[in-house]
C-alpha cells in the first residue's frame, strides 16, 4: 500500500484562527492517485489543532468565543510564570492556548473513497491556531490504493 507524505506550511493570521485544509488535502489525494484508503492530518504544535466542522463565518466567531470563555487569557496560569523555568527570551504568556488545544485534536483521519475526502455536506477539516499569528506545519499522510 502506498504512503504518500507531505507537510504543508501555512501562516496564520490571529491569535485564534482558522484554516479551511480541505482544498489543499484533495489536492494531495488527486495528485497521489489513491481511490481508496485514509488521509492523516496531524498538526505539529502544542498550540494548534486539526478538527472536521462546519466552514461558515459565524459559526467560526462561535468557536472563538467558546474557546475564550473554557480558558480565558486573561486569568491566572502556572505555566505563565516564565521566570520560575528556563524559556527563550521570545517565550509567549500561551498557557490559555496549551489549554485549549487540550479540548481538541491534534489530528483528524479521513476516509478516501473513490479519490474523494468522504466528508459529510458541511464538513471540513480545519486547522485550528490557538496562539498565533505565527508559522505552522501541519503534516498529511495518504494512504490506499
Amino acid at each position: 500500500m502506498p504512503i504518500i507524505s507531505k507537510t504543508l506550511h501555512i501562516s496564520t493570521e490571529d491569535d485564534i484562527w482558522f484554516y479551511n485544509l480541505t482544498p489543499d488535502l484533495q489536492t494531495l489525494i488527486t495528485a497521489s492517485a489513491i481511490q481508496n484508503g485514509q488521509i492523516l492530518i496531524f498538526s505539529r504544535h502544542t498550540t494548534t489543532a486539526v478538527a472536521v466542522n462546519e466552514w461558515e463565518e459565524r459559526l467560526l466567531e462561535d468557536l472563538k468565543k467558546h474557546l475564550r470563555r473554557l480558558a480565558p487569557p486573561s486569568e491566572k496560569y502556572l505555566h505563565n510564570d516564565l521566570h520560575l523555568r528556563i524559556v527563550p527570551p521570545d517565550e509567549p504568556e500561551n498557557a490559555h492556548s496549551h489549554l485549549m488545544a487540550l479540548m481538541l485534536n491534534n489530528s483528524e483521519v479521513i476516509p478516501i473513497v473513490n479519490g474523494k475526502l468522504m466528508l459529510g455536506t458541511y464538513q471540513a477539516a480545519l486547522l485550528v491556531e490557538l496562539d498565533g499569528p505565527r508559522q505552522r506545519t501541519v503534516h498529511i499522510q495518504v494512504s490506499g490504493e
